[in-house]
């Protein structure tokens, strides 16, 4: 065998939420095994904002530096997170060699109602015109996501050079657990990023955060001025104006559902409610991600979820657990599992 692999990693440093996460958490947990450079790509999507804290401060403890818009990338494999960043721009300026290239699907490539979630074909057409490398793979980060990647690919013939990864490169969420409460409330909350497609209609809204609601604390509602100005029963707060344990502490219920024309890919901040020890309710599709983890419901389901939960604390408990215990199938050795054959050191001349 051959020495450590040169892996680098390639995203918009500036996104937000999830796609940044992972990376800052997936950055420790492949280090050991490879020698890492991490490339920013700053593209049309976040004009004017500064790189996301949480992948600065990940590249701050591991002492590594963020390289901006290089001209040039070169590694033994290329990890692309979530190419529609792409999606305003129209050339990738920086070149990539490598032997393998790898692009984590974040975002889901088809809306529910079957339609394109972004310009797909531009910016992988983008990504692969700017690249020269043996083989090219998509790694879709959950089964849902997958199957949107493979719709998608037989709907465009052109594009079946594209390879599916075998695995799905799942979030690492090896969050740390707290126990549940012994004497839940009807204390409600969600949080996301902001984004109209992340939250559901108002009246869907309603039916999660009602007023009579002991506490319904909405983290992200940046765009939600004029619907938390009709509620005041809600604790509408900015994105990122508390910091998640202090948010979690208010809350015993985190009901999540998005706009149906959207669905997450993958969920990150479901297993973050399950690792805080919540019970977390979703739709069943996002929820079949964590399986029994989540309670998969609708909005109107939620009254009666709460009240029952609230009715039978040792139901509440057990359900946490359960769902604290299935966190394991994305904890870091699961990922590297996954993944083993990526960051194995590369064969004297392999790939």
């Amino acid at each position: 065998m051959g020495p450590r692999p040169t892996i680098a990693y390639v995203l918009e440093p500036r996104f937000p939420g999830g796609t940044s996460a992972a990376v800052a958490r997936e950055l420790p947990v492949v280090a050991p095994f490879a020698r890492i450079e991490v490339h920013g790509i700053t593209s049309g999507m976040f004009p004017g904002r500064p790189p996301a804290g949480v992948l600065l401060g990940a590249l701050e403890d591991l002492g590594m530096k963020l390289h901006v818009d290089a001209p040039r990338i070169a590694a033994d494999r290329v990890v692309v997170h979530n190419p529609s960043f792409l999606k305003f721009d129209g050339a990738l300026r920086t070149r990539i060699v490598a032997r393998d290239l790898i692009v984590v699907t974040h975002e889901n490539f088809l809306r529910p109602g079957g339609q394109e979630s972004h310009d797909v074909a531009h910016c992988l057409d983008l990504i692969d015109r700017a690249t020269l490398a043996l083989r090219k793979r998509l790694a879709p980060v959950s089964p849902h996501n997958r199957e949107t990647v493979e719709t998608w690919l037989a709907e465009h013939p052109s594009h079946a050079h594209w390879q599916l990864l075998e695995e799905d490169w799942i979030n690492i969420c090896d969050f740390p657990l707290v126990p549940p409460s012994p004497a839940p409330r009807d204390r409600r909350g969600r949080h996301s990023r902001p984004g109209f497609e992340k939250f559901p209609a108002p009246r869907e809204m309603d039916l999660c955060f009602p007023p009579h609601a002991e506490a319904n604390v909405i983290l992200g509602a940046d765009l939600l001025d004029s619907l938390a100005r009709e509620r005041p029963h809600w604790q509408a707060l900015p994105f990122q104006a508390s910091d998640l344990g202090g948010y979690f502490g208010k809350i015993d219920f985190m009901a999540y559902f998005t706009a149906r024309t959207f669905r997450e890919s993958f969920g990150r901040v479901l297993a973050e409610g399950i690792a805080a020890g919540k019970v977390v309710i979703s739709d069943p599709q996002t929820a079949s991600v964590f399986g029994d983890a989540v309670i998969a419901a609708r909005p109107e389901d939620v009254d009666g979820i709460v009240a029952a939960f609230v009715a039978a604390p040792e139901r509440y408990a057990a359900q946490v657990r359960k769902g604290q215990a299935l966190l394991a199938r994305f904890s870091a050795e699961s990922f590297l599992k996954r993944q083993a054959r990526i960051f194995s050191p590369v064969p004297e001349g392999g790939t």
